[in-house]
């Protein structure tokens, strides 16, 4: 589906079930609103999917995997060779993501969005691999869009299995690096207010890191009013993909947990493109990335777990599904307060 149909779809949350939701919630024997934040994540999907009969049964996290040409920079700890590694181990089950998806009943699907060699993993390549963003465009914008409207595809094809909600992750060696330029320029903030030390960084690393990001905006000057410039001027296929497949979850009526600062991102993207995606995000922790908290502030979402997670590979969204599934497991089966005679909570203001 191209771009402009899929925004085109994004239809706001349906009012009529939320209401039921919450309805259903404060029926249920225990104080109200007790459960905090999975209660509201409750009532979101029931708005999400239009039926208050909730349903989690069938999960899903989809993994973008991409190299970025930054990585010349020295701005990581490993080379780009590692991207193609892990990402090749998440089919053989070798990483912690897909160690977490088990324990979670989750599904995983690796997507090669652009891995500077050829993979076993799935093929939805776009080119291998971005070029440096100091030294040119990371790439074209025709390129960003079909990353884009591949990620909208990809959500698609989960819909269409019967998925009921979405994890996010990514792989890319140097996904950090552009996710720090693109946050920077659409926020309109300071670089050095994204710019952290990702998988692990040495203080000379980490002010590489920062200047690269800085000569890469001042190159190229993305406007922030123009995501998909900004995607492809210094993000990464990751990153375009995650977006596309945050509005195609939306399109879909899919409910989507944002991961963490990468994964962040691309929904910070998305709802750029389309401000009504943000309602078919969750978020599930707060990654300790130095501009994680601007994003959530942005997106409007409070994480509810926060680990001090920064693992990236969509962990932080699949621990957040026990914890998320656990409160709907309250919501339908536990006693109402007139099932078992006892006298309801009320509202005190």
């Amino acid at each position: 589906m191209k771009l402009s149909e899929t925004i085109n779809r994004i239809a706001p949350l349906d009012q009529e079930a939320m209401q039921e939701a919450r309805q259903r919630w404060n029926s249920i024997a225990k104080p109200l609103h007790s459960l905090g934040k999975l209660e509201d994540c409750v009532c979101q999907i029931a708005g999400m999917t239009g039926d208050s009969n909730v349903q989690l049964d069938k999960k899903a996290l989809m993994v973008f995997c991409a190299d970025n040409g930054v990585v010349e920079e020295g701005v990581t700890q490993t080379g780009q060779e590692v991207t193609a590694v892990v990402a090749e181990n998440f089919l053989s089950g070798q990483t912690s993501a897909a160690v977490m998806c088990r324990l979670a009943g989750a599904d995983l699907y690796p997507v090669d969005m652009g891995i500077r060699r050829a993979t076993r993993v799935p093929d939805y390549h776009v080119r291998r691999g971005t070029a440096n963003m100091v030294k040119a465009e990371a790439m074209t914008r025709e390129e960003g869009i079909r990353a884009i409207e591949t990620g909208i595809r990809l959500a698609g094809v989960l819909k269409h299995k019967g998925y009921k909600i979405a994890a996010t992750g990514e792989m890319g060696i140097g996904n950090t690096t552009t996710s720090a330029a693109v946050a920077s320029v659409l926020l309109s903030c300071q670089p050095e207010e994204m710019v952290g030390r990702g998988a692990g960084l040495s203080s000379g690393g980490l002010e590489r890191k920062l200047q690269a990001v800085k000569k890469a905006i001042t190159l190229h000057r993305p406007d922030p009013d123009d995501p998909v410039a900004v995607l492809h001027k210094v993000g990464g296929l990751d990153l375009a993909g995650l977006a596309g497949f945050y509005l195609g979850c939306a399109a879909e009526r899919l409910p989507v947990l944002i991961d963490g600062f990468i994964s962040a991102t691309a929904a910070l993207a998305a709802a750029k493109l389309c401000p009504g995606a943000k309602a078919y995000m969750l978020a599930s922790h707060c990654s300790k990335e130095p501009g994680m908290k601007k994003i959530l502030t942005y997106l409007d979402k409070q994480a509810v777990l926060h680990a001090e997670m920064c693992l990236g590979e969509g962990t932080g969204a699949v621990a957040f599904l026990p914890v998320l599934e656990m409160g709907l497991d309250v919501y339908r089966e536990m006693s109402t307060f007139s099932q078992i005679q006892i006298e309801s909570y009320q509202e005190l203001k």
